[in-house]
Parts: structure tokens; sequence; C-alpha cells
């Protein structure tokens, strides 16, 4: 079984990435561990999960596929670290704007930007596409239980955001039904050679759903 391990906030937050292998002189375990990590993303990106192999990754990176196996246990493994640095860039964003004292559509707004951009991550593709049966059922169901923490967390912003007027009332559970959806649609169209970055393809995001949310303005 492979060992539920949580990357830190600054490594799974930090934004684009190399999956190069650090030169000698680098020694820290954690900085080694996310370029694996980074490299199995991008290999299942362009493979598929099932068609995509250590020794793909190992050869990406130039290392011998020992040296992967002394980061993680397994495929699997490499699978569940790829969901979860992508969800805790998400997660990253609803603790940033947690205590925020910003109307709750603004701070939606922020929430938003990060999930474009996690989305547009090379991890995108774990996230969304990669199909959760591939895990075993103890690191599927730490996946499922941080999604719903997404979930609530989405909720509670338009809650707040139609109780301080800058969110027009709405059934907040298929409003954020509804932008999930849209956002986790970005692994499937977006890839890394587009001309629009993640920021932009998250702006254009947040543009959309702004005038969705804005409150109706009353005819005279």
């Amino acid at each position: 079984m492979a060992r539920l391990t949580c990357p830190s906030t600054a490594q799974a937050s930090t934004p684009g990435g190399s999956a190069t292998w650090p030169s000698r002189r680098h020694r820290n375990h954690s900085l080694k561990r996310e370029v694996v990590v980074r490299a199995a993303a991008r290999a299942f990106n362009a493979k598929g999960f099932h068609n995509a192999s250590l020794d793909d990754i190992a050869a990406a990176l130039g290392v011998s596929k020992p040296t992967v196996y002394y980061y993680v246990e397994s495929k699997e493994q490499l699978l569940f670290e790829c969901f979860q640095a992508g969800l805790e860039r998400i997660r990253a964003g609803l603790r940033e704007v947690e205590h925020s004292p910003r109307p709750g559509r603004e701070r939606l707004d922020e929430v938003v930007r990060h999930y474009a951009e996690a989305v547009a991550s090379e991890f995108g593709w774990c996230m969304v596409r990669a199909e959760d049966q591939d895990l075993g059922p103890e690191l599927s169901l730490h996946i499922k239980k941080l999604k719903a923490e997404i979930d609530r967390g989405m909720r509670r912003l338009l809650d707040e955001g139609i109780r301080d007027g800058s969110i027009e009332p709405c059934d907040t559970k298929m409003t954020a039904f509804a932008m999930a959806g849209a956002l986790n649609w970005i692994a499937h169209w977006y890839r890394e050679n587009q001309p629009m970055t993640p920021a932009q393809v998250a702006d254009k995001f947040v543009a959309v759903f702004e005038v969705g949310l804005l409150p109706r303005r009353t005819p005279a």
C-alpha cells in the first residue's frame, strides 16, 4: 500500500516548475521528490496512466529506475501525489481567503483563479481525466474527501457572497457544480504549448463567472 504523504503547500502551489533532475549540489529530498512527481504528471498527461511507465519517468529525468523508487513506492503512489499536488493548489486558495474581509464574490474569484491554474498545470490531467479507480480504496477515499472539502469551500463563499450582496441569490449547490464542471473541462483542451498561460486562462474564467454572479439591477 502506498504511503499517504502530503507535499508542502509551498511545493504544491508553486506554478510551473521544472521536471529536470536537480544537480548534485541539491541534496534536498523534498525538492527531488517534487521533480519526480512533476515528471510523472507530464508522462501521464502525454501517454495516459496505464501506458506511462516508471522507466519513461526515469528516462525523462535522466536517472535510473531505482532512483525513482527511492522517492516513491509505486506508480499508483505517483498518481496519488499528482492528484494531491493539484488539489492542494485549490485548497491553498481557500485558506488564503478564509479570513479575508473582502466580499464573498471577490474571495470566490481568487479561489477560481487557483482552481483554473491548477487544472491548466501539469497536474490537470491527473486531477480530472485520470480515473479514480486507478487508485486503491484508501487513496481514492482520501482524494474524494479533499474534493468534497473544496466543494464545501466554494459553496460557503457563494453563501457568504449572497449574504453580503456581492452575488446574485442562487442555488449554491448547483452553481458550485456548474463552476467546477467548467473549470475541470480545462484539462480536456488546454495544452502547455497554447498561447495563453494558465494565469491568463484563469482570468478569462473569472471574467465569465463575474458576469453570471453579479447581482441584477432592479428595473426602474
